[in-house]
């Protein structure tokens, strides 16, 4: 082992990220300063609850996705830029696609997950899933080729009744306005079956005001590539469609799914309370690379906030196991549930609290302005928030 102390983080997400800037935070004395390597394929760092933002052009990428050197900046964080294709948990080596060499002495595995576009024909050919930048980038072209068409309808049809379905056909509503002819695809009985009755409700007569179809316990047979073949109970059933968007489904990395570490059958590795890997004392998971329960031992999902959560838990643990002091099991705190439902619009449940409307779409965007990683990103962004309608009147 080397004088200092080497954390190596797999992953840039709200998981790997903040456990990062928390780590950095600690009052370590200077000779137990730890090295801090963060590691991401990409180089930037992805808010991903405001990513809808970016189809009604409320937010620019800058805002939601500021570039890892700029938040590490002053922290002593090494970034490094790269794909992993190895981890080595024997010789405590991560291994980069360009052949770079990462020693560690402990690893923070928060890989997240992707969504799996290839369990139905013609889906990973001309389905589009929205998870990433780079997807808010193709779904903004392919909308824009589909405008320019000057179509007389653009129909889209989105594959999974939940959060990001729901979010995702009120914000094409509000873009296509008219134009948009939008139905949610779920085999559930209900959209949104794990939120609130409050929020559901809002939902639905949102989907309702904006004339978005609800094609309920339904599954997809097959996606072509200007149609979609459904299945309604037992009858079979071929539309037309312009785009597909996919949200189902959460998968983990093969990445993590290769290691020799315990996991559960879905490949998520099964972690103790205290967000250790089973049977490891050197490797840390969470977010969507780990099996999570709350301290009542029910599941936790797959979520920003479950993972935004353990990192505070990874960090302080981390630094205790580094400084001889005692690990704290993770607790999670159910803290709501916020959907944006289009423009000015919104549901929030919390702690109590229901509101809908313009107000929950103010509330949501100051939420989520004080939960942006950095104070410095927070400001920046909170201004140009601020002189953005003074900026857009003066333009007139």
């Amino acid at each position: 082992m080397s004088e200092k102390l080497r954390i190596c983080i797999v992953g840039g997400g709200f998981g790997g990220l903040y456990t990062a800037l928390r780590l950095s935070e600690f009052p370590w004395k200077s000779e137990d300063q730890p090295e801090i390597t963060l590691v991401d394929q990409s180089d930037r760092f992805l808010f991903s609850p405001l990513l809808y933002e970016l189809i009604t052009e409320e937010m620019q990428s800058w805002e939601i996705a500021p570039p890892f050197v700029e938040l590490l900046a002053n922290t002593g964080i090494v970034f490094q830029q790269g794909s992993v294709t190895k981890i080595d948990i024997e010789a405590k080596q991560v291994t980069l696609q360009d052949d770079t060499q990462i020693d560690y002495d402990k690893l923070v595995l928060s890989t997240g997950g992707r969504t799996p576009v290839d369990n139905v024909p013609g889906a990973k050919e001309y389905a589009l899933p929205f998870r990433s930048l780079n997807h808010a980038y193709r779904l903004q072209e392919e909308l824009r080729l589909l405008e320019a068409a000057n179509l007389d309808r653009i129909r889209v049809a989105i594959i999974g009744g939940g959060y990001s379905g729901v979010e995702l056909a009120c914000k094409l509503a509000d873009r296509l306005g008219e134009k948009g002819r939008i139905r949610i695809i779920d085999r559930g009985t209900q959209i949104l079956e794990d939120s609130s009755q409050f929020n559901r409700e809002t939902a639905i007569k949102a989907l309702e005001k904006n004339q978005i179809w609800q094609d309920l316990e339904t599954e997809v047979e097959r996606v072509e590539s200007d149609s979609i073949t459904l299945i309604y109970k037992g009858q079979t059933d071929t539309i037309p469609v312009d785009l597909v968007l996919w949200t189902v489904g959460n998968q983990v990395s093969e990445l993590i799914q290769n290691l020799p570490l315990a996991q559960n059958a879905q490949g998520q590795l099964e972690i103790e309370p205290t967000l250790l890997v089973k049977g490891r004392e050197d490797i840390f998971a969470l977010g969507d690379a780990a099996n999570s329960y709350d301290s009542n031992g029910n599941s936790l999902p797959a979520t920003a906030q479950v993972a935004y959560q353990q990192s505070d838990y990874c960090a302080w643990n981390l630094w205790a196991a580094a400084t001889n002091r005692p690990l704290l099991p993770f607790r999670y705190q159910p803290l709501g549930e916020m959907m944006t439902l289009g423009t000015d619009n919104a549901t929030i449940t919390s702690l109590g609290l229901k509101l809908n409307g313009p107000m929950a779409y103010v509330a949501r965007r100051l939420i989520y302005l004080y939960r942006l990683p950095t104070l410095k990103h927070q400001l920046t962004v909170g201004f140009n928030w601020m002189t953005q309608p003074i900026v857009e009147l003066l333009s007139q």
